[in-house]
């Protein structure tokens, strides 16, 4: 029987386009919680020890990801620049996935009806299993619903920071490591 599920053995964190002028889009509310799921999910990743891989699109032009992820990515990890609205028509960016030998990825970011949406689609295209945290992604609007109905409809696996985190996690051993190690506070609007 084959395993349906996200499996951290396989997994690679794509942090997708966090920047100010994506982030300014949404409604006020709705930006810290929103960076605050991201940087815990990556947290997480590293307590997990799965590859992180960072972009922006047009750094140039829109500046780095935001402080709060910059901040959680491992010594030394690039941010990438993203030229494309999906990660998968950037060469160097779909290198850094295939380098880690993995072949599922789990998306987070902005915009989830634009390059969240074609990044997920171009890597399910190329064989990858895909998964969006809904609530580790944003878009102004009704775009942000639109653009995960459209995943949905496509095949990817459309879940939650708090369902993703359980597909890596597993079993209680490794959950009380991860929680040791990420430490006990959660952000806004997450339980465990």
């Amino acid at each position: 029987m084959a395993d349906l599920m996200i499996d951290r053995a396989r997994s690679v964190l794509a942090v997708i386009d966090v920047q100010d002028g994506f982030l300014d889009k949404l409604e006020p509310a709705e930006r810290a919680p929103l960076v605050a799921r991201i940087a815990w999910l990556m947290r997480v990743a590293r307590a997990l020890e799965l590859p992180v891989i960072a972009m922006g699109e047009d750094l140039p032009a829109n500046g780095p990801p935001v402080a709060p992820v910059l901040a959680e990515l491992p010594p030394g990890t690039p941010v990438h620049d993203k030229r494309v609205f999906g990660l998968a028509g950037e060469a160097g960016i779909l290198s850094a996935l295939q380098a880690t030998g993995r072949d599922q990825a789990v998306l987070v970011g902005l915009e989830t009806d634009v390059c969240v949406a074609q990044s997920a689609l171009g890597l399910a295209g190329l064989g990858w299993t895909v998964a969006v945290a809904a609530d580790g992604c944003g878009a102004p609007g009704p775009a942000h619903a639109a653009g995960l109905a459209r995943l949905s409809a496509a095949g990817v696996i459309v879940g939650t920071v708090k369902s993703l985190y359980y597909e890596w996690v597993r079993d209680l051993d490794t959950h009380a490591a991860v929680k040791a190690a990420v430490g006990g506070e959660l952000p806004e609007e997450l339980s465990l």
